[in-house]
């Protein structure tokens, strides 16, 4: 078989699903089946319009944040940590031993080593000046 293979802008959501279909698929033939459910906390205005909230996924024992929007008239309110609180008192009835997230944000970096997490790396030097950075939170187990 002689594979053809080139750069394209960008692939249809259809596209994205039957790589992520099988790209799943093998990871759960791999490392075995995963137990990934869906999390969010979303943010409505007084109208009930989605504008803002978290969003992630808990798996393999840790809750993944892969987005947190607060709308710039509402940051300073405390409810990106609150957000955050909600996500992990979730993922811990989970079963989920932490959490891990990242940013370009300098203000949330600022927030998620405020809430706990550290880091745990760093990509620096993209365009700008600026950087990616990755933090996790390690839950404390009650006994």
């Amino acid at each position: 078989m002689d594979i053809d293979l080139k750069i394209i802008e960008g692939m249809t959501a259809d596209e994205e699903d039957f790589i992520l279909e099988r790209l799943m698929t093998h990871n759960a033939a791999t490392f075995g089946p995963t137990d990934r459910r869906e999390l969010a906390v979303p943010l409505h205005d007084d109208d009930g319009n989605l504008i803002g909230g978290l969003t992630g996924y808990t798996g393999r024992g840790w809750l993944y944040v892969s987005m947190l929007y607060i709308p710039d008239e509402l940051r300073g309110r405390g409810l990106a940590a609150r957000m955050l609180d909600m996500a992990e008192a979730e993922a811990k009835a989970r079963g989920a031993i932490g959490a891990y997230i990242d940013t370009m944000n300098p203000a949330a970096l600022k927030l998620y080593l405020k809430q706990g997490y550290t880091e745990i790396g760093t990509l620096k030097g993209l365009e700008g000046g600026h950087s990616v950075t990755w933090l996790q939170k390690r839950f404390q187990l009650r006994r």
